[in-house]
Formats: structure tokens, C-alpha cells, sequence
């Protein structure tokens, strides 16, 4: 005969992210516990919910965005992990959809326009350089 023994984990404030007010286009700030060489310290992500998925059930989970080094960094956290210590909203921000997924390419396509901007300007630097006026003004300058 074999006893079961049943564990409840209870989710850190529960009732608290419960009553948390964010959704898709709000900034937040989220601390996560990280564990290091037997000592626990906070790690903070601040970025823009994507998404917030299945409400405020117990599997509920949302999606924060940031750049970093000019790479976008997604991360889904579950609302209710234990890992996470505390959920800052930084700012509000009214929003037309439920899932913000198409900032993805919205952003890939500003990038892709500054850098072929950037790369054009080069261009344009260099061949004023490298033109025959140019070199005929800097001699007439430098005597």
C-alpha cells in the first residue's frame, strides 16, 4: 500500500496579480528572482506586452518585448510563477487590439529604413569625396 502525498503550491499573491491592472501596450517592469552561487538576487525586464493570454486564471501568461542591443527580446512570463517577485506597470497606453504581435515587423521595417538611409548617406559622402571638384578645391585651399 502505497501513501500519496499531495503538495498544493500556492502562487506568490495570488489575490494581488489577480487584481493587476495591465494589458497589451503597456511598459511594464518585471523582477524575477534568479538564483546565483546560492544566493537569489532580482533581474529586471522592461519591455511592452505583446499579449496577455488566458485572463487571470492560474495558466494565464503574458508576452513583454524589449531591444536590447539592437535585438528585440521576447519573453512570455506566467503571471502567477513563483519566480517573479513584483510586476511595475511604468506607463499605460490605450490600444486597438488585444495582440500587439505586428510590432514585430512594424519595428523590422523602421530598422531596415535608417540603415538603407544610413548606408545611402555613406554613399553619397563618399563620392562628394572622391569627385574630381572636390580634390581640386582642397588643393586650391591648402596653397
Amino acid at each position: 500500500m502505497t501513501v500519496r502525498k499531495t503538495i498544493s503550491l500556492i502562487p506568490a499573491g495570488t489575490e494581488k496579480r489577480a487584481t493587476l491592472d495591465f494589458k497589451s501596450g503597456d511598459t511594464v517592469k518585471v523582477f524575477q528572482k534568479i538564483q546565483e552561487k546560492g544566493k537569489t538576487r532580482l533581474q529586471a525586464f522592461e519591455g511592452l506586452v505583446l499579449a496577455r493570454k488566458h485572463g487571470k486564471e492560474q495558466g494565464s501568461t503574458f508576452t513583454v518585448r524589449k531591444v536590447a542591443s539592437g535585438v528585440g527580446v521576447e519573453r512570455v512570463f506566467p503571471l502567477y510563477s513563483t519566480a517573479i517577485d513584483r510586476i511595475e506597470v511604468v506607463k499605460h497606453a490605450k490600444t486597438r487590439r488585444a495582440k500587439l504581435y505586428y510590432i514585430r515587423e512594424k519595428v523590422a521595417k523602421e530598422a531596415r529604413k535608417k540603415l538603407k538611409h544610413v548606408l545611402l548617406g555613406k554613399v553619397k559622402e563618399e563620392e562628394i569625396e572622391n569627385s574630381p571638384e572636390v580634390s581640386q578645391e582642397q588643393t586650391t585651399a591648402s596653397e
